[in-house]
């Protein structure tokens, strides 16, 4: 379901990072990433044209990644969130969101991140 799919992948934990980005390239994607600060996804975001869908941690150092899921659904670009906290403090705005607590199941959110209407996918049904 990610095969050829660029994903971006924010998260600022290099032990949980490099084996998520190993599984999404296994299944296929095209890793953008991984970010670990909310101003390099944000670079990443502008810098690089077609991103299908986005995997977020919620706190990156002390930081609430929301700036990063505002722009993603600005652009229309859909993500699924990983925290270490209880999901349910992710804030309102987002409780439509996949949220997925860590230590996760990489094969659920994989799937999570498959079954997302891909921003690709949206643009070419609207062509």
């Amino acid at each position: 379901m990610l095969q050829n799919k660029q994903i971006l992948l924010v998260e600022d934990d290099a032990l949980i990072a490099q084996p998520l980005a190993e599984r999404l390239e296994d299944a296929g994607a095209t890793v953008v990433g991984p970010a670990g600060t909310i101003e390099e996804a944000i670079a990443l975001i502008a810098r690089v044209p077609g991103i299908d869908a986005a995997l977020l941690d919620v706190n990156l150092g002390g930081e609430m990644s929301y700036p990063v899921a505002y722009d993603l659904a600005r652009r229309g670009v859909p993500f699924v969130f990983l925290t270490a906290y209880d999901p349910s403090l992710v804030a309102a705005r987002f409780r439509d969101v996949p949220v997925f607590a860590k230590p996760s199941d990489l094969t659920q959110v994989l799937e999570a991140l498959g079954s997302l209407p891909l921003a690709a996918d949206a643009s070419r049904r609207s062509a």
